[in-house]
């Protein structure tokens, strides 16, 4: 992962999507004020409107991408993935998102597909003989039923790309350092993974830490992926750069993963 700074602006982007326009955000380089200092993205922390706009016009005058051409996500933390076109362009940033889904697919050009987190797993995804792309948001329920692995089957199925083909990037989410559970995270790990999920599994007493990152490259690689870029950057451990829902809670703004097809042209 390639840190990119521009001003006060930060964010991530990756070497095997290259030059398509996409990014990991950090809190770096808005206007948003407090506890959402200051590049907030997201649309329901209590930010003002101007401002999340304005967010968004900053870091897509950097990206490529323009406001009005993204597609949110309403994250659920399902395994809903949901094939969108240009008709979807504004969805959660004019307007309401109102159907549940935590992953995008597309092979349209300028819809700027955008997953959020604070701790979970952002993944964005490219296939550039086929010209599609998607963007999936895997918390631990997400992970455990394998939507990063169904995008891939999606993308294959409705735009006939090749697991091999596709560049897959796994952005800064809460590492296995942070993310310590209770019993239930890993068993649904195992339970869908089967003992190969053991690897990404620690124990330490009556907890477990769990490598989210991992396990999501175990889908992919068992889907059929060969490229995956890993962030090494872990949420929780910078709170100062990004939000972190364990670290906070709820006093916080969005991260955004975004990814597009395309430039800024209409």
């Amino acid at each position: 992962m390639i840190t990119v700074e521009k001003g006060q602006l930060q964010y991530l982007t990756s070497e095997l999507l290259g030059e398509l326009p996409h990014c990991f955000s950090t809190r770096f380089g808005g206007v948003s004020e407090g506890c959402l200092s200051s590049l907030n993205l997201g649309t329901h922390r209590g930010d003002k409107a101007e401002n999340v706009w304005e967010n968004y016009r900053i870091l897509g005058d950097a990206v490529g991408f323009r406001p009005e051409n993204t597609v949110f996500t309403k994250q659920i933390h399902s395994d809903i993935i949901e094939k969108v076109d240009p008709s979807h362009r504004g969805r959660g940033l004019l307007r309401e998102a109102r159907e549940g889904c935590d992953a995008l697919v597309t092979n349209h050009r300028n819809v700027a597909l955008t997953v959020f987190s604070a701790d979970c797993t952002p993944i964005l995804f490219y296939d550039p003989v086929a010209q599609a792309i998607g963007a999936a948001h895997a918390g631990w329920r997400g992970t455990a039923a394998g939507i990063a692995a169904k995008v891939v089957e999606t993308m294959t199925r409705e735009f006939g790309c090749q697991a091999e083909n596709i560049r897959v990037a796994i952005g800064p989410c809460i590492s296995q350092c942070c993310f310590e559970t209770d019993a239930d995270v890993p068993t649904a790990m195992i339970e869908a993974l089967g003992e190969e999920a053991q690897s990404c599994i620690l124990p330490k007493g009556e907890k477990y830490y769990v490598n989210l990152k991992a396990l999501n490259a175990l889908w992919l690689r068992r889907a059929g992926v060969r490229h995956i870029d890993i962030a090494e950057e872990c949420t929780a451990c910078e709170p100062h750069r990004f939000w972190s829902h364990r670290r906070v809670g709820n006093e916080r703004g969005s991260l955004a993963a975004i990814i597009q097809l395309g430039g800024t042209a209409p």
